[in-house]
């Protein structure tokens, strides 16, 4: 508190300073006036309970105005602008800005040490400014690698430890203790609140406790379920993390006190601000509106300044270290449950070359310490121990029609399980006669794919496919499997796909032995920046990726509905992969727990658990993972067929023309047919 009160009062004298040069005082300007408004978040905190809902929106509003797109030209967050006024300084001082951005957050959370450090970090570049001769950009970048490099420890630690330990959670007393009826309270969390939080919080509050409860249950429900069919003891946990986007705070609390019931206490954490712990542009956590999201594309790699073989050491021992200390928490903590949203507009990233971007030699140290580091969680949190769930629900910006298409989802993701676990019983029956899955595109889609499964040795007691119901992933409506690598390829194509929030336009993926060996796209106007998008958010950088799912969807009242409401392109993957097939590329569905048998509702043992590259891990985990998983579907308009092929060359039609043909099936073609 002493380190944290001097360096505030340095922070105030600084407005009055001229001791630094142009161009540089105005950054120092900018940002001491910023600093010394975040402080001032922690004086006012009584005075704001009884500010006007007004009062509140002005305080959010300024603290996070100046990244918002009408600000973002002339704002030192924005690299472009930062190199333009500043030169060869410009990338270390919008690493600077953004981490200092987050400042904001831990003046709500009250951390002191978090703020500490990072006002110390401005102020010692400060003095450096100060002197007659200014530091070279390389020492400038020396302060702030000494900075992640002293702080890593902590950092990681207070991130491993808020993410098992259930106790003072900032979030969970937010929502328990707020009257939630009294909208005030989502500025309580220091997040940027726009009007889509605004305005689910009320829709949220329009409903009753009965269909909020139901909401819960839903969600509470697939958790509880997800270790019942995975054959996990769900008594062994006594916590589940929460992540979810503010506005949904009714419901939250009901889940909360369902998860009680299930003897579960709750953890709530934000997502990642420090440098240190953040992971491209995807935000792990709870969290608010995106003030922009082009902000947080352009620092998705900001950890360039400080990646090399040292760094990815001492992290990998932060985690060991804390994993060591939070061991017991890690070991009964249950995984998570997540709320996702979608509607908002659909964004297309520009792509800067003044952001910081990873080497080729960053890049392998990254995958290195993902790899690793994933090993590392595992043998605290055991993949074959724990579970999760994950739902999701539109937000106002999806349009006009907010309220219907709510209620729509509600019911989509409420859909009879039992209804659609014996039609996929029929197409599994089928799948499991053939050795090959064929599927192509029509029209103008190219997709011409065919998939190798895994022979059956005892047809009686094992399936390739798994029957997935609402429980882990809702709502309902696929079959799905991990494809044999070899003689699995082909094209993939789709004409739009969002993934993580991200457009791809004109995808196409070149699969020979079930991995990508050519890919493009048609975001960009060069095939350069096209294939850089796809490495950066498709293949994260692996020199060769594999895929690790083939599904058929099934829900075909999803898809009519995203046609009725033309929401179609704002779906998100969870509800998007169960209108069409689609394929994942990165680990299976079963990584980290592929030696756990898992079984259908009638018995049948799924073994298509593993493929050539996750059976590595016997003898090297670090070759078997590739960290990620993402899903791309082929939607049924763009569907031609989906067949299967037996050994002999047979062929029997599950999918024609986009409409279910295979006897026993039909029944879901009954939405298409209520159009």
């Amino acid at each position: 508190m002493e380190r944290y009160e001097l360096a505030r009062e340095r922070i105030g004298e600084i407005l009055e300073e001229k001791t630094v040069a142009e161009p540089y005082r105005d950054f120092f300007i900018k940002e001491a006036a910023f600093l010394k408004k975040v402080a001032t978040v922690m004086d006012h905190e009584q005075e704001r309970e009884a500010w006007s809902l007004g009062e509140h929106q002005k305080l959010n509003h300024e603290l996070y105005e100046d990244v918002l797109p009408e600000n973002y030209e002339n704002s030192y967050g924005n690299p472009a602008y930062a190199q333009k006024m500043l030169g060869e300084y410009g990338r270390d001082f919008t690493f600077l800005y953004t981490e200092l951005h987050g400042t904001i957050a831990y003046a709500f959370e009250k951390k002191i040490w978090d703020l500490t450090v990072g006002f110390e970090l401005f102020l010692e570049i400060y003095s450096a400014f100060s002197q007659e001769e200014i530091p070279s950009e390389k020492q400038v970048r020396e302060i702030l690698v000494s900075y992640v490099n002293d702080y890593c420890q902590d950092m990681v630690e207070e991130r491993i430890r808020e993410a098992v330990d259930a106790k003072d959670n900032f979030a969970v007393n937010i929502i328990m203790d707020s009257d939630l009826q009294d909208v005030r309270y989502l500025y309580r969390f220091g997040e940027f609140i726009s009007d889509d939080q605004l305005q689910t919080a009320e829709f949220l509050n329009s409903l009753s406790r009965n269909e909020i409860d139901e909401m819960a249950r839903t969600y509470t429900e697939g958790y509880r379920i997800g270790f019942i069919t995975g054959r996990k003891d769900i008594t062994k946990k006594k916590t589940v993390n929460i992540r979810y986007h503010l506005g949904f705070e009714r419901m939250v609390k009901a889940a909360i006190l369902q998860f009680k019931e299930m003897g579960l206490e709750t953890v709530i954490y934000r997502h990642s601000l420090h440098a240190v712990n953040r992971r491209n542009q995807f935000r792990s956590g709870f969290t608010g509106g995106i003030a922009n999201p082009q902000f947080d594309y352009d620092h998705r790699q900001d950890s360039a300044l400080f990646m090399d073989s040292d760094f990815v050491k001492r992290k990998l021992r932060a985690m060991q270290t804390s994993y060591d200390e939070y061991e017991k928490l890690a070991a009964v903590h249950g995984g998570p449950a997540v709320i996702e949203t979608f509607g908002e507009t659909p964004f297309s990233p520009v792509s800067k070359p003044e952001s910081w971007n990873f080497t080729e030699a960053q890049q392998k140290l990254q995958l290195e310490l993902d790899n690793e580091s994933s090993q590392i969680t595992n043998r605290y949190i055991k993949g074959d121990e724990r579970s999760f769930t994950i739902i999701a629900y539109p937000v106002p910006a999806i349009g006009g029609k907010f309220p219907e298409i709510f209620r729509e989802i509600v019911k989509i993701n409420t859909l009879d399980y039992k209804k659609y676990q014996t039609i996929q019983q029929t197409i599994i029956d089928t799948l499991d006669t053939c050795e090959w899955v064929e599927v192509k595109g029509k029209g103008d889609n190219e997709t011409d794919m065919l998939i190798h499964l895994h022979t059956l040795t005892d047809p009686k007691k094992q399936t390739n496919f798994e029957n997935c119901v609402a429980d882990v992933n809702i709502p309902v409506g696929e079959v799905f499997t991990s494809p044999v690598l070899a003689g699995t390829g082909g094209t993939l194509h789709v004409s739009q796909v969002y993934l993580n929030g991200l457009q791809f336009r004109d995808l196409k993926l070149v699969f020979d032995c079930g991995q990508v060996i050519d890919y493009t796209c048609s975001n960009f106007e060069s095939e350069e920046e096209n294939r850089k998008y796809i490495e950066d958010n498709i293949l994260y950088h692996h020199p060769k990726i594999a895929m690790g799912e083939f599904a058929i969807g099934t829900n075909t009242t999803a898809y009519v509905a995203a046609q009725k409401y033309q929401i179609a392109d704002k779906l998100p993957i969870l509800i998007a992969e169960k209108m069409g097939p689609h394929f994942a590329v990165g680990d299976t569905c079963y990584s980290w727990a592929e030696d756990t048998p898992v079984f259908n509702p009638d018995g049948k043992e799924i073994i298509a658990r593993d493929n050539e590259i996750s059976e590595m891990r016997k003898d090297d985990p670090g070759l078997a993972y590739f960290g990620c998983h993402t899903d791309i579907t082929i939607p049924y308009d763009e569907l031609g067929s989906i067949r299967t092929v037996d050994d002999e060359g047979e062929m029997t039609s599950i999918i024609e023309d986009g409409r279910f043909v295979l006897p026993g099936t039909e029944g879901l073609n009954e939405p298409f047919e209520e159009q």
